[in-house]
């Protein structure tokens, strides 16, 4: 799906560690920036298999507090 807007260079999906189903989420690196921001705004709430995708630039991961 990424890939009609240029290359690919990483895809990730995020499995749940005690299940190893799919939490619902990845992450795509592309190869150029202009090429990621096309996909943003092209694939950002398109429907696919009856669910509207999310699609933005990642951003830096919020710290928890530790139990």
């Amino acid at each position: 799906m990424f890939e009609a807007f240029g290359t690919v260079t990483d895809a990730v999906i995020i499995n749940d560690r005690e299940t190893g189903r799919s939490k619902g989420f990845g992450f795509i690196e592309m190869s150029e920036d202009q090429a990621a921001k096309a996909a943003i705004e092209a694939l950002n709430g398109k429907d696919e298999g009856g669910r509207a995708l999310t699609v933005n630039e990642a951003r830096p991961r919020e710290e928890r507090s530790r139990r």
